[in-house]
């Protein structure tokens, strides 16, 4: 490329017919001039495209590192919510198990329940049984003893008292024997 001194420093060699030396040399400078101005801002179009260059690799790279944050997040994520379905998953399971083993635990004692149930009315029933049979018997054994008693002293016209365990037979509240 051509430089502005080498365009100062040019002789050209004078023919017969040839130009002017006045306007050669003004229109030279001219060019001199134009072409400095071109360099300088060539230069500095140099640096700012260096620059910018350099930007732009800078971007580059923040922009390929936003990606590979983004790619683990995204992993990451994905990481996350397959470890919450599995936690969650467990979760229902053990709370299934429970349910079962609570639903176990209440039918065994429902059933322990209803079986005591049965062998306390069977046991009611029997108790009650023999309870009647036993006031039975004693009522037919006061109804015979009572029998004997008015045979034996229907002679006499008084009545016997006789003491029954401190069971009032009167309507005398402070009573607690009986008249035959």
């Amino acid at each position: 490329m051509i430089t502005p001194a080498e365009i100062q420093n040019k002789a050209f060699t004078k023919g017969v017919r040839g130009y002017k030396e006045d306007e050669v040399d003004a229109f030279l400078d001219q060019i001199i001039v134009d072409l400095d101005a071109l360099l300088r801002e060539h230069e500095m179009v140099k640096e700012q495209l260096v620059k910018v260059v350099q930007e732009n690799a800078r971007y580059r790279e923040s922009e390929n590192s936003v990606y590979r944050t983004l790619d683990s997040a995204k992993a990451l994520m994905q990481e996350i919510s397959a470890s919450a379905e599995k936690r969650a998953e467990i979760v229902l399971k053990n709370a299934e198990l429970d349910a079962e083993r609570i639903r176990r635990d209440a039918q065994g004692d429902v059933e322990k329940l209803t079986e005591d149930a049965t062998a306390l009315s069977r046991r009611w029933e029997l108790f009650s049984a023999r309870f009647r049979n036993l006031l039975q018997t004693e009522l037919d054994r006061f109804d015979s003893f009572a029998a004997n008693l008015m045979e034996d002293d229907g002679r006499s016209s008084q009545a016997v008292l006789v003491p029954v365990r401190g069971i009032p037979l009167t309507d005398d509240p402070g009573a607690t024997t009986r008249k035959f």
